[in-house]
């Protein structure tokens, strides 16, 4: 088994597709950490506010299966696939570390995520994984997230 983390957004009904999201992951994974939830606008496009957070699990599936998993739990939530990379999604899952592997293939598959430098992906996890080293830098989450120019990327905390 290995510990996988992945960021779940929304910015279409995202209470909704985030909560059925979770139920999903924990039917397949079992027990999950879930980190608190984080309101912060859309970034690369003008859209609804997105609505963040990050999750722990363990899994026997290598980050190419899990990509595919995940891909069709969104396409189950109604995610299009036929617009713009950078629009409103009803559910958006990444995997953004996955153990301390390095990873760049194919269906966007990238770990660690490079949106790991956004507040809306860095704070979730430091949230659940604050002693979590990045497998490039060596920094933790909590030494990432404290360094973090928290005013350029404001997030609000909220209840799913």
């Amino acid at each position: 088994m290995t510990r996988a983390y992945l960021s779940l957004g929304s910015n279409l009904e995202p209470r909704r597709h985030l909560r059925a999201a979770l139920d999903e992951l924990r039917a397949r994974f079992g027990a999950i950490e879930v980190s608190p939830a984080y309101r912060s606008r859309a970034v690369g496009f003008d859209g609804a506010d997105f609505v963040n957070l990050a999750v722990a699990l363990d899994t026997e599936l290598e980050p190419e299966a899990l990509n595919d998993w995940l891909h069709a739990l969104e396409d189950r939530h109604g995610r299009r696939r036929d617009v713009p990379r950078y629009a409103d999604r009803t559910l958006d899952v990444d995997i953004v570390l996955y153990d301390q592997r390095v990873i760049d293939g194919p269906g966007h598959l990238q770990i660690p995520r490079t949106e790991l430098k956004h507040a809306f992906v860095l704070r979730p996890l430091a949230d659940i994984a604050p002693q979590l080293r990045h497998p490039l830098s060596g920094h933790s989450m909590a030494e990432l997230w404290a360094a973090f120019p928290q005013q350029s990327e404001p997030l609000e905390p909220m209840s799913l």
